[in-house]
C-alpha cells in the first residue's frame, strides 16, 4: 500500500494541525477533501473554499488513493 510519505502533495508535522496529513504548504487537512467530496462538493468548490490547495495536489491525492486501492486488491 502506498505510504503518504511518498505523496508529494501532502506533508505532516506533529507541531501543526495535531500532526494530521495536510496539503503541502497549507493547514488544510487531506481529510477535508474526502469529507467534502462525500457530502457532494465538487473539486472546484473544494478549491474555492480552501485557498492554497491547488488542483494538482487534489489530483495527486486522489491518484494516491487509487493506487492504494489497486495495491490492496492485488494482495
Amino acid at each position: 500500500m502506498p505510504s503518504w510519505e511518498t505523496c508529494t502533495a501532502v506533508e505532516r508535522d506533529p507541531e501543526r494541525v495535531s500532526g494530521a496529513w495536510v496539503f503541502a504548504g497549507t493547514r488544510v487537512p487531506v481529510r477535508a477533501l474526502f469529507e467534502n467530496l462525500k457530502e457532494g462538493a465538487s473539486i472546484e468548490q473544494f478549491l474555492d473554499w480552501f485557498q492554497g490547495v491547488e488542483r494538482w495536489m487534489v489530483e495527486r491525492v486522489l491518484e494516491h488513493e487509487l493506487e492504494a486501492l489497486a495495491d490492496s486488491a492485488r494482495s
